[in-house]
This record gives structure tokens, C-alpha cells and sequence, in this order.
């Protein structure tokens, strides 16, 4: 299966770790480069990896460590990098016509969360998103995180500031190709963003919800989830 990687935006709340985010090391590896190491080890075999900010050096990277790692990347340039993240999704539309998997540049993850979900039926014409019930859990903001309303395994209503949520997003999918007209529809109603599209999806009744049961993961987007994510490292938990 292949695996889409979203790494086009700035990531200032990081900056002071490293200009360039998905190049920031963490215990000694940049974070795109676990990213794509744990999603290789849970099975996935393709890679597409969308760039924007500072791309001709993350393209570069990208390309060494391909050849490195013999796992195959393929290097995708969003001109719209500084738009919301579903942007950066679309930018792989022409590449992708089967079912993959889709998660971002900074988050890290169990890899049995890869494995579970590749697992998983996949159900024509929807998108599955991986989430956590265990949203009193310290590890991840709750103020930061994107919050998830459930009802079974359907979505019901995703966003950043919505009151009534039962779950936490990972940031992992499982998507089938109708993920690329949510995100046109919900462009076109002017929200560029991954979650934009998920509650198209569920206004379609096509959005599903994978609970991923006690498995950490952590988004790695400010200092403070650095040094949790350092420490889940060191103690071999991620």
C-alpha cells in the first residue's frame, strides 16, 4: 500500500529546534525520516511525500535518504504550501487511484497503528480515521489536537474548536480516492483543510473512525510534544 506524507508547511511553533521541520532530528533522526521508517516496518512498500516550504532542500533530502534506505519515495512539489493542508493532498490526486494510507510529516506514531489499519476492510468510497477515546490523556494538548465527534465507527463532526467530541485525531488515514472529491467540495466552499473534507465525507455518511485503543502517538508540533516525543523514544514506547 502507499503511503501519502504531508511536509509542506512552515512549522514555525518548531523553528527553534531547526528552520526546516520535517529535518528536525529527534534523538538523532529527522522526523520525516522516522515517519516513513515506521510506516515501512508496519508493511507500507510506496511512498509519496508532498514538499512546499524550502522544498528543493527537503526534495534533496528526501532523495538521500531514498537511496539510502532503498524504499522508494516519490517527491511531489505543492505550490499552495502555505494554504491549509488538504492542498497538499490534492497536489497527489494524479498519483494515487487505489487506497492509501495518509498522515502528516511530525506525527509519530505506534506502528501497529499502520498495521491495524491497513488491516482493516477497506469500505469503497470512504475514509477511515484513525482515533483516540483516550482524550483525557495527558500526552497530546487537548487545547491543540483536532477533536473528533463519533457515533459508533462513523464520524460525525471533526474541528479544532468543536464542543461536543468524544475522540482525539491522529492524523493517520485510510483513504480510497473519494478523499480527492471532499477536498474539492470543500474547497470550493472555501475550507483548504483535511478536516474541511472529512466533514464533507460525513455529511455523505462516507466518514469512518478506526479506534486505535490504548496506542500513543504524539504531534510533534511545538517544544513541549518535542520532549515527550524524545522521551517515548528513549523508553522504547514509540
Amino acid at each position: 500500500m502507499k503511503c501519502l506524507i504531508v511536509a509542506a508547511g512552515q512549522g514555525t511553533r518548531l523553528r527553534e529546534k531547526g528552520e526546516l521541520k520535517p529535518l528536525i532530528p529527534i534523538k538523532g533522526v529527522p522526523l520525516i525520516e522516522r515517519v516513513i521508517k515506521t510506516a515501512h516496518n508496519a508493511g507500507v512498500d510506496d511512498f509519496l511525500v508532498v514538499t512546499g516550504y524550502r522544498a528543493e532542500e527537503l526534495q534533496t533530502k528526501l532523495g538521500e535518504f531514498s537511496a539510502r534506505e532503498n524504499i522508494h519515495v516519490t517527491r511531489i512539489f505543492n505550490r499552495g504550501w502555505d494554504r491549509a493542508n488538504g492542498i497538499s493532498v490534492l497536489a497527489a490526486k494524479q498519483f494515487l487511484d487505489e487506497p492509501f494510507l495518509l498522515t502528516m510529516c511530525d506525527h509519530l506514531v505506534d506502528p501497529e497503528i499502520f498495521r491495524s489499519l491497513m488491516a482493516e476492510p477497506v469500505v469503497p468510497e470512504t475514509v477511515t480515521l484513525a482515533v483516540d477515546f483516550n482524550i483525557d490523556n495527558p500526552l497530546n494538548d487537548p487545547e491543540d489536537v483536532t477533536r473528533v465527534k463519533c457515533t459508533g465507527d462513523r464520524l460525525e463532526h471533526i474541528g479544532k474548536v468543536i464542543r461536543d467530541f468524544n475522540a482525539f485525531d491522529t492524523g493517520v488515514f485510510l483513504c480510497t480516492p473519494v478523499m480527492f472529491d471532499a477536498l474539492e467540495e470543500s474547497q470550493a466552499h472555501g475550507d483548504d483543510s483535511i478536516s474541511g473534507a472529512m466533514n464533507v465525507l460525513a455529511r455523505w455518511n462516507k466518514a469512518r473512525v478506526f479506534n486505535i485503543g490504548d496506542r500513543l502517538w504524539v504531534d510533534v508540533d511545538d517544544p513541549v510534544a518535542f520532549a515527550k516525543a524524545e522521551k517515548l523514544l528513549a523508553t522504547g514506547q514509540l
